[in-house]
């Protein structure tokens, strides 16, 4: 008992809170002062209301968009995946807390022996073993406590990560939704362009019967006829994998997806979103800006354990048992006890632990070029989603109009060649001109529900830090 005496439990819990290694404060990220890019004008209410990130998958005038998102929720073996790793890093948190608390194991034993003296005579011995050691490693120099917050950090690390995965899967499966609603819509116009040939075609032969044409017309109206069911299969072809896309993304089975989406094919139209100025607001919202802040911090942690590994190492151990032994019907016991103090110095190996140190170090360093490079993804991404909305927004109107004008002209074109006063020459490019002005002007209503989409995701989706603290000012360790 002098030993515990010595130490003392007080003096050695005092002992425990020393650290040593670098205190981590977390970067602030280089973030501009404002956006470059254009931000989308919103009205009085809109402003009024606020951003409405949470649940964005919601606030479409489609219904289809939140059922289908809800489904690739509910079933996503990526989700999963990343719910699976949170329960390894919360395991590893138990792991590490436990490290820093007293090891007790029970120790039972029991053995019989039987020794023949001569063939006529035998001795029968009987022993048995009950212990309780414990051991108990003070934490001196931090390292265990920075254990435990390395581990704490990488935790909540893998908790970004997962509404990082599940914004990123509602992104997914919304953008699949419109390219595949979006690939509908240009089937549709080539479908029409179909019927318009196959009708110019019955038209041609009877001019053609009628000695009104030369032939060569009819070539070009079969040709044209056949131009367009191909383009027209292979749309149809697209839809399908933009179909089976959606199948993998939410689980729910082809022939059910396919006839809840036969119901209609018009482009999901989002809700106004208000997009604050302020780089560095909407980087405090990103669930992977968060999980790379944790990450440096448990790199740094990782330093100071590695550090903590250079000094000696103090626990406490003890023990209790008893043991007996039974022979020839006599039997005794005998008691024991141990209780002492333990000390660890690295002598031989301090190069090696030394270079523990430097691997720790450039580890922060790696983990913090990482964080900066996905701070300034962060805002590429938004400004990216920003300029492609603004973009779309401006073309859509020109595109309607073009739409509108070339529909026009294929009408009075197709007058003019039932009336006999115009060519089939004529008749065609009209067509074509019209097709591919009705294709463009959906490709900008794709590109606009689309950029619509990217800003939700570029804006973190929703997602909140868990402490709601600013960020500090300096980015390395400072010891």
């Amino acid at each position: 008992m002098k030993y515990l005496n010595l130490l003392g439990l007080p003096l050695a819990a005092a002992l425990s809170a020393c650290s040593v290694g670098p205190v981590y404060r977390a970067p602030a990220p280089e973030a501009p002062a404002a956006f470059g890019a254009p931000l989308p004008p919103v009205s009085g209410a809109a402003a009024a209301a606020g951003p409405a990130l949470a649940q964005w998958w919601t606030q479409f005038d489609d219904p289809v968009v939140a059922e289908l998102v809800n489904a690739a929720d509910t079933d996503s073996p990526t989700l999963a995946r990343a719910a699976a790793r949170i329960a390894a890093a919360r395991a590893l948190v138990g792991v590490s807390a436990a490290n820093r608390w007293p090891q007790v194991d029970v120790n039972l034993g029991a053995t019989r022996v039987r020794t023949i003296d001569n063939p006529y005579s035998s001795t029968l011995a009987r022993t048995t073993n009950r212990s309780l050691d414990a051991s108990w490693e003070i934490d001196l120099f931090g390292g265990l406590a920075q254990n435990q917050r390395a581990a704490a950090a990488r935790l909540e690390a893998r908790s970004a990560d997962w509404y990082g995965a599940r914004v990123s899967l509602a992104a997914e499966v919304a953008l699949t939704l419109v390219r595949y609603r979006a690939c509908g819509q240009i089937a549709e116009v080539l479908d029409d362009e179909v019927r318009a040939h196959r009708q110019s075609m019955e038209l041609t032969a009877l001019k053609i019967k009628a000695g009104l044409t030369s032939p060569a017309d009819g070539a070009l109206t079969e040709a044209a006829g056949a131009d367009a069911r191909q383009q027209l299969a292979a749309q149809r072809a697209e839809c399908s994998l933009d179909l089976a896309a959606l199948v993998e993304l939410t689980g729910i089975p082809d022939s059910t997806l396919r006839s809840r989406l036969a119901q209609g094919n018009a482009l999901p139209a989002p809700r106004v979103l208000v997009v604050t100025g302020v780089p560095a607001q909407v980087l405090a919202q990103r669930p992977d800006i968060a999980a790379a802040e944790r990450e440096l911090a448990a790199a740094n942690a990782d330093i100071n354990v590695a550090q903590a590994r250079l000094y000696p190492r103090v626990g406490l151990l003890g023990s209790i048992g008893v043991a007996g032994l039974r022979l020839d019907g006599q039997s005794g016991n005998q008691d024991t006890w141990s209780f002492g103090p333990a000390l660890s110095l690295p002598l031989f190996n301090r190069a090696g632990l030394a270079a523990g140190v430097a691997g720790a170090r450039a580890g922060y360093d790696e983990r913090l070029a990482l964080y900066r490079t996905q701070v300034r993804a962060a805002i590429r991404e938004v400004e990216e989603a920003l300029v492609r909305l603004d973009a779309a927004a401006r073309r859509e109107d020109d595109a309607r109009v073009a739409a509108l004008g070339y529909e026009r002209f294929v009408a009075a074109s197709a007058e003019q060649y039932r009336a006999g006063s115009g060519s089939l020459l004529d008749l065609e490019q009209a067509r074509r001109s019209a097709r591919v002005a009705r294709q463009t002007l959906i490709g900008v209503r794709k590109e606009r529900v689309s950029a619509w989409i990217a800003l939700y995701k570029a804006l973190g989706g929703g997602w909140q830090p868990a402490t709601g603290t600013a960020l500090a000012d300096n980015s390395h360790p400072v010891s």
